[in-house]
């Protein structure tokens, strides 16, 4: 498929695609000859619906969004790893303590997502309460 193409059937903008990849938050195509048309495959485009899946839900910013998917890809390369061989147990105990760091990477940025949410759910909250106080004594 073509950029255009991605952007329509994702709905986002083929600059935000390009910014994307930019950042490394999509791969890039390296091996294109230059000024030829990127072309993408089914695991680009559905890369693409859940990085911009992660940024809606969680409102994070692009570093954020970026911490959380290199995390999500070094998971998936020692997932990989743990299937595909027959790693020995030294190498298998590495393999869960770094997938456990990523893991843990991941949880602290949800948790401080929440927490920010949190704190603005409870100022709001403090405010109607206010807003109430003040229509009560009006009468």
């Amino acid at each position: 498929m073509r950029i255009s193409e991605v952007a329509g059937e994702v709905g986002t903008t083929t600059r935000t695609i390009r910014y994307y990849e930019e950042i490394g938050l999509l791969p890039s195509s390296d091996d294109r000859e230059h000024g030829a048309h990127r072309t993408y495959d089914e695991a680009d485009v559905e890369r693409l619906r859940e990085v911009l899946q992660l940024k809606e839900l969680l409102g994070v910013s692009l570093d954020e969004l970026k911490t959380l998917v290199e995390a999500e890809d070094a998971r998936a390369a020692l997932r990989a790893e743990w299937e595909a061989g027959d790693p020995d147990e030294g190498r298998r105990r590495v393999i869960l303590d770094e997938a456990l760091g990523h893991l843990e990477r991941q949880l602290e940025l949800l948790r401080s997502r929440r927490a920010a949410i949190e704190a603005l759910e409870a100022e709001l909250v403090a405010r109607r309460r206010r807003v109430h106080k003040r229509i009560r004594e009006l009468g």
